[in-house]
């Protein structure tokens, strides 16, 4: 028996499955009717004894049971998932049917039809329509058996590309991780009404909508890792627009990192992008680390770990991770420990404003190449009651890794810096183009090591990013919150951002910022929007509420200011900004030094602002700040 039409023709009749259940039942009840004159009278007289309203009388009794089964509900039932529970509901049905049809026929002295036949047409009708959704719960566990080798309900899939992608995935995922896939749908025409790993083409990506109605879908997969950007934005569009959850394979990427093509995953962010991730000078960067003693401050942060993960590919000699948190310290360590067995690991517990321990710590270990990754980026949070915390980590923290640095050889340092580093308006913001200024001064002084900066935009799924939030809102019902609904951002994926950072330690020369081309900015509405959409549910289901821009924020961001000039890089779409910072160097180094030598740092919010603003002249201008509720 061909069991994979049988599931289809059955799929198909779905849509109308309340109908066609009802007129079934009143099948079975005539033929209850018919089966229990049988019972009664025997071969000999089942025709010859009835009285000749004998068929009105069963017209009347298909009317009753069709009325009592449609106000119980009793079609709605799912019979592929019938038991005790079901039966009782039959049972009660079949009860009152009886018993309304029982009354209807004495009141009307319809003498000539059997007592008996009235009494046992009940549990005739109980009996056959028990069995008959038994028979059907049986038929369709057996089915679901030979197609994909378990009885239990699957996940049904239809899967968009019918590549060499798609016919690894259901190789990999058919008869074994609880999926049944339907079809394919693929826009090459050569393919269309072809079958691919025994799936026929069911058409192309324009059609997701009527094939999953058709076929009873509850997941779209998106197989489709070679296609370009656009290709695969347009069929993540389409397989949203059905209203069902989406997943995807992972990207190309992501399966030369080792991942199978199998391994299905749900949507994630930088699968909403827009353009293709940043291809690296991976032969450079193999130069500058291999070999190397590397050392992460913030090791264990979001950025600072994946740097960790990006910067043990290139087998450096030795692993410094430098970092406050004892857990995070610990959670990098355990991973690195298991996929990098043979990496030599430094774990170090450090507060980058400890002079002392970072010069202690540099002396020992004599880091060749150091990734400057610790500072407090919560924009909010650093606005309100933790400005001079900021300014010491941020700023202060930057300077002393340099004066480590410096001190002991050090070839190259890199400073983790962002695109709100461009005219700043808010603390955090204002400390890292302070700390971009600390590079420029140390990269002036004539030292041996090369000081670089690198500014990237948001990055998704990094702590404190709008994308775990936004997640964690859909999972429980919504709303999602957005401050603005015209709130634009740069992002960028926290590997793209890793690789961006140790690309740049490469290239760089001394005294220059890196600043990744990344398209245009997106609207976080728009992503909001679309991660609702791709979780299978609507703005109906979960609203979209926006709360108003907090302490600080800005309603778009900058890479470059409008005095900033660029100059290209062998790497495409790696600039490198031309910052004039000559006039500000006497006004950092003066305070560097002072504060070196013991002078106290600005302490509350209105001094650190005046100071930066003192320090960054017309970059930051300090404005009167109201201050969030939810902040407080």
């Amino acid at each position: 028996m061909n069991w994979q039409f049988l599931d289809t023709l059955l799929t198909r009749l779905r849509p109308r499955r309340e109908a066609l259940a009802l007129l079934l039942d009143v099948v079975v009840v005539a033929i209850a009717w018919q089966a229990t004159y049988l019972f009664r009278l025997g071969f000999e007289r089942w025709f010859s004894a009835r009285p000749d309203y004998d068929g009105w009388v069963l017209l009347g009794l298909l009317a009753i049971y069709a009325a009592v089964l449609y106000l119980l509900r009793v079609p709605k039932g799912m019979w592929r998932f019938s038991g005790f529970g079901e039966v009782q509901r039959l049972a009660l049905a079949c009860t009152l049917a009886g018993l309304i049809g029982t009354a209807a026929v004495l009141m009307a002295h319809l003498h000539a039809v059997p007592r008996a036949v009235l009494a046992l047409h009940p549990l005739f009708t109980l009996m056959l329509l028990a069995m008959m959704r038994m028979g059907y719960r049986m038929l369709y566990e057996h089915m679901r058996s030979r197609i994909s080798g378990s009885a239990q309900e699957q996940r049904r899939a239809l899967v968009m590309g019918a590549g060499d992608a798609g016919r690894l995935l259901v190789a990999g995922i058919q008869h074994s991780q609880g999926w049944v896939v339907v079809g394919f749908l693929d826009d090459d025409p050569a393919k269309l009404g072809g079958r691919v790993a025994g799936l026929a083409v069911l058409g192309d990506l324009s059609h997701a909508r009527r094939f999953a109605s058709v076929h009873g879908v509850t997941h779209i997969i998106v197989a489709m890792p070679a296609a370009s950007v656009e290709q695969r934005r347009r069929a993540l569009d389409v397989a949203g627009a059905t209203g069902l959850p989406v997943l995807t394979v992972p990207s190309s990427s992501e399966l030369m990192a080792g991942r199978r093509v199998n391994e299905v995953r749900d949507i994630e962010p930088e699968d909403l992008l827009g353009r293709e991730p940043v291809q690296l000078d991976e032969g450079g960067i193999s130069e500058a680390l291999s070999g190397k003693v590397v050392l992460v401050t913030g090791a264990g942060g979001s950025i600072g770990s994946e740097l960790c993960r990006q910067i043990a590919r290139y087998r450096p000699r030795q692993l410094v991770l430098y970092e406050l948190s004892e857990f995070a310290l610990y959670q990098i360590e355990q991973e690195l420990s298991e996929h990098f067995p043979h990496l030599p690991l430094l774990r170090l517990i450090g507060d980058v404003k400890d002079l002392f321990h970072l010069r202690a710590t540099f002396a020992a270990h004599r880091p060749q190449v150091v990734f400057h990754a610790a500072a407090y980026k919560h924009v909010p949070l650093m606005e309100v009651g933790n400005a001079a915390a900021c300014l010491r980590n941020n700023v202060m923290g930057t300077y002393h890794a340099c004066l480590a640095s410096a001190e002991c050889g050090t070839e190259r340092f890199v400073l983790i810096s962002t695109d709100k580093a461009v005219n700043p308006t808010n603390v955090m913001g204002a400390t890292k183009r302070a700390a971009e200024l600390v590079i420029s001064h140390m990269a002036a002084q004539g030292h041996a090591t090369r000081f670089m900066a690198v500014r990237f935009g948001n990055v998704l799924g990094s702590s404190g990013s709008v994308i775990p939030k936004f997640k964690e809102q859909i999972a429980r019902g919504g709303p999602v919150t957005v401050t603005h609904p015209d709130i634009t951002r740069y992002f960028m994926t926290i590997p793209e951002a890793a690789r961006l950072v140790v690309q740049a330690a490469a290239l760089g020369e001394g005294g220059q910022v890196f600043v990744l081309d990344m398209g245009a900015p997106v609207r976080i509405a728009d992503l909001a929007k679309d991660l609702i959409r791709m979780s299978g549910h609507s703005e109906r289901d979960i609203p979209v509420s926006y709360v108003g821009l907090r302490p600080g924020e800005k309603l778009y961001e900058e890479l470059l200011s409008e005095s900033d000039a660029t100059m290209p890089t062998p790497v495409k779409r790696l600039l490198i900004a031309k910052l004039d910072d000559g006039p500000r160097h006497a006004a950092v180094h003066a305070w560097l030094k002072g504060v070196v030598q013991g002078e106290n740092p600005p302490s509350s919010d209105a001094e650190v602002r005046r100071f930066l603003s003192v320090l960054l002249g017309s970059e930051y201008v300090v404005e009167p700040r109201g201050v969030d509720a939810s902040m407080v």
